[in-house]
């Protein structure tokens, strides 16, 4: 490896450092009391460091929600890719969903929860053209893929796909603000609640 492409990595590993300590500060203190000289001390690096990275407090939040659903998106884009079958991308895909939240349940929390428009607005976070537009549309194509193909029957498509992630996010989110609730094993709660949504859109 180069200097040039070791200097890289290292600027983009301190940058996702920044963004998991953000995140993980902002879903347990809440945004509101989180200032970028914080995060500076949690990371133990000067807040001078921070502002190369990001202009401000709501460019971080900001960041942090587009890289989050990005890593969503290529992780369901992939499963579609690798499946034909659109019904069964669409099951595999619910399960990503929910095990990425888990998996990342600061990030989640921050990105899904938080009231982000509350503090950033349309300007600083509009949804036209945002990674969380293109996630929720490619959940849309799946859903209109399964109506297209029989596997669902013909309906309103975005009361369809609103729906199944009302649900997705329902679970997700319980799941991870919940933790001492007696759960059943979880993979058998993710496979119970997609065969439920699955059942109600083909009868």
């Amino acid at each position: 490896m180069g200097v040039k492409e070791r200097k890289e990595r290292q600027k983009e590993n301190l940058r996702q450092e920044i963004l998991d300590a953000a995140s993980e500060m902002f879903a347990n203190e809440g945004y509101a009391n989180v200032s970028m000289r914080k995060i500076a001390e949690k990371i133990e690096y000067s807040p001078t460091t921070i502002y190369l990275y990001f202009k401000d407090k709501n460019d971080l939040l900001n960041q942090i929600c587009e890289d989050t659903f990005g890593k969503l998106y290529r992780k369901v884009s992939a499963i579609r890719e690798e499946n034909e079958n659109p019904l069964e991308s669409l099951r595999k895909g619910i399960r990503a969903y929910v095990e990425f939240g888990l998996e990342h349940p600061n990030h989640y929390e921050v990105t899904f929860i938080t009231p982000i428009m509350e503090y950033l607005g349309e300007e600083i976070h509009p949804y036209e053209g945002s990674m969380g537009q293109r996630a929720f549309n490619f959940l849309r194509s799946q859903v209109a893929d399964c109506v297209d193909e029989g596997y669902f029957k013909k309906g309103d498509i975005d009361a369809m796909s609103q729906t199944m992630w009302a649900a997705m996010h329902g679970l997700t989110s319980i799941l991870i603000g919940h933790k001492d609730f007696p759960f059943v094993e979880i993979s058998r709660l993710i496979d119970c609640m997609t065969e439920m949504m699955i059942k109600g859109m083909s009868d």
